[in-house]
């Protein structure tokens, strides 16, 4: 998303909720002059990577089992 520093002053609580799912481009004249982030997006886009892997009907240990036999 990409918003004005005027936009940025103006709105500044709600810009900074949604910079921790997305990033915020702050814009001046035109250019980008700062991104507004999670620091944390990292961790996060990991987590979110790992849901899904193990399919519901699957126990943590036959699971533990399948990621040994691929090791």
């Amino acid at each position: 998303m990409s918003i004005t520093a005027t936009e940025l002053k103006t709105n500044l609580g709600k810009y900074l909720t949604l910079s921790a799912t997305e990033d915020i481009f702050i814009t001046k004249n035109g250019k980008i002059v700062a991104k507004l982030t999670n620091p944390f997006q990292d961790r996060v886009d990991v987590a979110k990577s790992l849901f899904g892997i193990i399919s519901d009907d699957m126990t943590l240990e036959e699971a533990q089992e399948e990621r040994r036999s691929h090791i």
